[in-house]
């Protein structure tokens, strides 16, 4: 490691280790932002030192020593102004004894994860607080994903981490009674990190990083800690036979192709039996929840790969099944794609007319593609070329607007 320059071996040690060294320096001190403080103060002093000499065998335990240090000075000049900082100060030596006796830095990130998912905190920033605090996102980045202005974003991210140090909220996992209204945000915001990433199919965006790379570990990490937790193994389930499919999203010159047309003999097998069988671990819980349905759905399209027929009735039940649970118009809409494949275009259209006046519908672009397809099968060529413009002119993705573009194009009449 220690061919690499230093700027890079830095940026290296950032994504690996982020999460994991706030979430160590924090749950000793109680203070993410303080935390985050000190060890941006520790990748400056990197930058300077490591060029200049031999980079160290261990970068993470460098850099959280010089974190510790800096923490330690932050509280002693708290001290100084008349504030308690004896425990901080005790805490974060307890932490240089402990790295001391175990070299091996230990993993908080799941304690820090769910003191972010606490119930005093605002549920809207608990998500965006877990994405920044053990993926070190900025506002600007978290506020495109949770469709708010940056400004907004940066003051509850301040004010949330704030009141975990004012509160004390204390970095555990939850006890069982409190388990359910603690992790849906933490899957919330693990399931946030790899759908961002699985909208960015070439890893361009996101600083290049591999999000839904980052969310299955995510989800690896919760499974290997919440074996028992069935929502848990469904959100993991979920993102698996998503990411099973990626090799076959694009063809060779990089063009879109939908699900129903991809080539199944590119979809990783491994990731789906690995994803079946956690499938099949939650439902022995008996507790159903929305990701299980979810990973469920993924596995009706995952039958396709044995040479079956879709199962459009039963990917229709297990949406409306979700609607019922969720009152998501996401749902809804892919009911209204699935009740299309079974019972006519009209049928579908008839769903999204009903889901029509839901305000968080307006921009959103799946809702104006799947209108446009039932109305082009419906033989409503104007109200299709509409729809089809609204989608294209709220995608993003440049294959996915060429596909668009080329479905209208084909209109008739």
């Amino acid at each position: 490691m220690s061919s690499v320059p230093a700027a890079e071996l830095a940026e290296i040690v950032a994504r690996r280790s982020y999460g994991r060294l706030v979430a160590l320096l924090a749950a000793r001190s109680g203070d993410i932002a303080g935390a985050e403080d000190a060890l941006a103060d520790a990748f400056a002093a990197a930058l300077e030192h490591w060029p200049a000499r031999e980079v160290p065998a261990n970068p993470e335990a460098w850099l959280l020593t010089a974190a510790r240090r800096r923490q330690v000075d932050a509280a002693r000049r708290v001290k100084l102004r008349g504030e308690k900082a004896e425990e901080v100060i005790r805490q974060i030596e307890a932490l240089a004894l402990e790295q001391a006796e175990r070299p091996a830095i230990p993993d908080e990130r799941l304690r820090l994860m769910f003191a972010c998912a606490h119930p005093s905190l605002e549920a809207s920033v608990r998500a965006p607080l877990i994405l920044q605090t053990i993926l070190g996102f900025d506002a600007g980045a978290i506020a495109s994903a949770f469709l708010v202005s940056p400004a907004a974003m940066g003051q509850r991210l301040v004010r949330a981490k704030l009141k975990i140090k004012q509160a004390g909220i204390p970095f555990r996992i939850p006890e069982p009674d409190e388990l359910p209204e603690r992790l849906a945000a933490v899957l919330e915001a693990v399931y946030a990190v790899f759908t961002e990433g699985w909208a960015d199919p070439e890893g361009a965006q996101a600083r290049d990083r591999n999000l839904s790379a980052e969310g299955i570990w995510l989800g690896r990490l919760l499974a290997s800690l919440l074996p028992g937790e069935p929502e848990v193994l469904g959100l993991l389930a979920l993102m698996l036979h998503a990411e099973a499919r990626r090799a076959a999203r694009r063809d060779e010159a990089g063009n879109y192709i939908p699900l129903e047309r991809q080539n199944t003999a590119l979809w990783h097998a491994a990731l789906i039996e690995e994803a079946e069988t956690l499938l099949c671990k939650a439902g022995e819980v008996g507790r159903i929840g929305r990701y299980q349905l979810e990973a469920a759905l993924q596995s009706a399209h995952a039958h396709r790969r044995t040479g079956a027929a879709t199962d459009w009735a039963a990917i229709a039940m297990l949406y409306e099944a979700l609607v019922l649970l969720t009152d998501s118009p996401v749902a809804a809409i892919n009911r209204a794609v699935a009740l299309a494949r079974l019972e006519g275009p009209e049928a579908g259209l008839a769903v999204l007319d009903v889901v029509a006046g839901d305000r968080r519908i307006a921009d959103y672009q799946p809702y104006w593609a799947a209108r446009a397809e039932l109305l082009a099968c419906a033989a409503r060529p104007d109200q299709a070329r509409e729809a089809y413009s609204r989608a294209i002119g709220l995608e993003s993705d440049p294959a996915i607007r060429r596909y668009l573009q080329e479905r209208m194009a084909a209109l008739k009449g």
